[in-house]
């Protein structure tokens, strides 16, 4: 079982930076898999970035690729998605998952998932 809990949202004026971070309980941490997904108003959920057990692979929506990081402590038991160059389109609830495989980029592939934190972008 592993519990989830997000932060770092908040409101941002286009071009700034925020760094979302996702507690995780649970022992088996490591052998999980991370990804974060957002859903704006309206809109389905989609994929924004992954990272692997390990940390060694990562991957991004093209949407965000060169903009956001996706990365992960062990110690902390922490992940971390680090979004600079924010656009109003960015605009949107973030959610942390877990998945105990590989990379996934769906979100009918993960277990777990946190509440979710707020992301707001202004023009």
């Amino acid at each position: 079982q592993v519990q989830l809990v997000e932060s770092g949202g908040g409101l941002v004026q286009a071009g700034g930076s925020l760094r979302l971070s996702c507690a995780a309980s649970g022992r088996t941490f490591s052998r999980y898999a991370m990804g974060w997904f957002r859903q704006a108003p309206g809109k389905e959920r989609e994929f924004v970035s992954a990272v692997n057990w390990s940390g060694s692979r990562t991957i991004h929506a093209d949407s965000v690729k060169g903009r956001f990081t996706i990365s992960r402590d062990g110690a902390k038991n922490t992940v971390y998605l680090q979004m600079n160059s924010l656009k109003p389109e960015d605009t949107a609830v973030y959610y942390c998952a877990a998945r105990a495989d590989g990379l996934g980029l769906s979100d009918a592939q993960y277990d777990y998932w946190g509440q979710g934190t707020q992301v707001t972008v202004s023009s």
